[in-house]
C-alpha cells in the first residue's frame, strides 16, 4: 500500500514538474531574459578569459578614446576612460562585481527575511510583534538614506556592502513570508503534524517552510536588480567598493564630467547596468507568472 501511495506521489510530482518546465518556456520574456542573464553571468565567470586588457592599468595615449577604434591587439572597442584604462574590460569586471554584489545580497536578506518571517508568523505574540514593528521602522526610513548612513559608519568595502544591501532588503521577505505562515497556522497538515507530537522546528522545517518558497523565490528574482541598482547608486556616490576596482556605478560617476567631450564613458556603462536590470526585472516577472497560479486564471 505504501508502495503504491510512493509511486503515484512520485508521478504526481514528476507532472507537476513537467507542467511547470512546459509554462516556464512558452515564456517569452522568460527565455529571453534568461538568455541574456547567462550570458551575463558566464562574462562574470570568464572575466579574466574575455577582458581584452588589464581593467586598472591605464595607458594617458589612449585618455578619452572614442569606441569603435580598437587597437592592433583588439583593445579599447569601447573606448578609454579619463585615465586611459579600457572601458571593455572594467565593464566585464564590473560585471562580476555587480552580479557577485547582487547575489550575495539576496541571498542574506532573503534568509534574514524568510527566517524573521516564519518566526513571527508561526508564534505570533511578542515575537511577531518585534519583528514586525522593526520591519515598520526600517519601511519608514528610504532604503538609500539607511544604506549611506550603514556605509558612512561601516566604510565602504565588498563584505560591507553586501552587509547593508541585506540589511536593506530583509523587510519584504519577512511580511510576505509571515502572511503565507499565518495562512497555513490553521491548516490541517499542521494540526495533524502537531497532534502526532512533532516538533516546532520540524512543523516548520518540513510542512511550513515549502510552502514559502514560491513567493520567496519570486521576491529574490525581483529584488535582484533593486540591489544591482543600490549598489551601483552606492558605487556611484563613493560609497560602494573602492576605486580603482571597476563597477558599473564608479565607471558612470567617473566619466560624467567629460559628458560632452566622451559621452561614451559614462553612456556605456549605464546602457549596460539598464540593460541587466531590465533583463531581471523581465525574468522576475515571467517567473512570478509561473510560479502565482492567481495569475494564470
Amino acid at each position: 500500500m505504501s508502495a503504491a501511495i510512493a509511486t503515484i506521489d512520485g508521478e504526481g510530482k514528476r507532472a507537476s514538474m513537467a507542467t511547470f518546465g512546459g509554462r516556464l518556456f512558452r515564456s517569452r520574456r522568460i527565455i529571453f531574459a534568461g538568455v541574456y542573464l547567462a550570458l551575463m553571468v558566464l562574462v562574470a565567470i570568464f572575466a579574466e578569459a574575455l577582458s581584452p586588457a588589464d581593467p586598472i592599468e591605464n595607458y594617458l595615449d589612449y585618455r578619452l578614446r572614442p569606441p569603435l577604434t580598437p587597437t592592433a591587439d583588439g583593445r579599447y572597442l569601447l573606448g578609454g576612460d579619463a585615465l586611459g584604462r579600457d572601458i571593455l574590460s572594467r565593464a566585464i569586471w564590473g560585471t562580476r562585481i555587480s552580479l557577485a554584489i547582487g547575489i550575495a545580497a539576496v541571498l542574506a536578506a532573503g534568509t534574514v527575511g524568510v527566517t524573521l518571517g516564519l518566526l513571527a508568523g508561526y508564534y505570533g505574540g511578542r515575537t511577531d510583534e518585534v519583528i514586525m514593528r522593526t520591519a515598520d521602522v526600517q519601511l519608514a526610513i528610504p532604503t538609500i538614506l539607511l544604506a549611506i548612513a550603514l556605509i558612512g559608519v561601516l566604510g565602504p568595502s565588498m563584505r560591507n556592502l553586501i552587509l547593508v544591501l541585506g540589511i536593506s532588503g530583509w523587510v519584504i521577505y519577512a511580511r510576505t513570508v509571515r502572511g503565507v505562515v499565518l495562512s497555513l497556522g490553521g491548516s490541517q497538515f499542521v494540526e495533524a503534524a502537531r497532534a502526532l507530537g512533532a516538533s516546532d522546528l520540524r512543523i516548520i522545517a518540513l510542512h511550513i517552510l515549502r510552502n514559502v518558497w514560491t513567493p520567496a523565490i519570486v521576491i529574490a528574482s525581483q529584488q535582484m536588480g533593486a540591489m544591482i541598482i543600490l549598489e551601483s547608486s552606492l558605487s556611484f556616490l563613493g560609497l560602494g567598493i573602492p576605486p580603482p576596482t571597476p563597477t558599473w556605478g564608479g565607471m558612470i560617476a567617473e566619466g560624467r564630467n567629460y559628458l560632452s567631450v566622451a559621452w561614451h564613458a559614462t553612456t556605456l556603462p549605464g546602457l549596460i547596468l539598464v540593460s541587466t536590470v531590465l533583463g531581471v526585472n523581465f525574468f522576475g516577472d515571467g517567473l512570478r507568472d509561473v510560479l502565482d497560479p492567481r495569475l494564470r486564471l
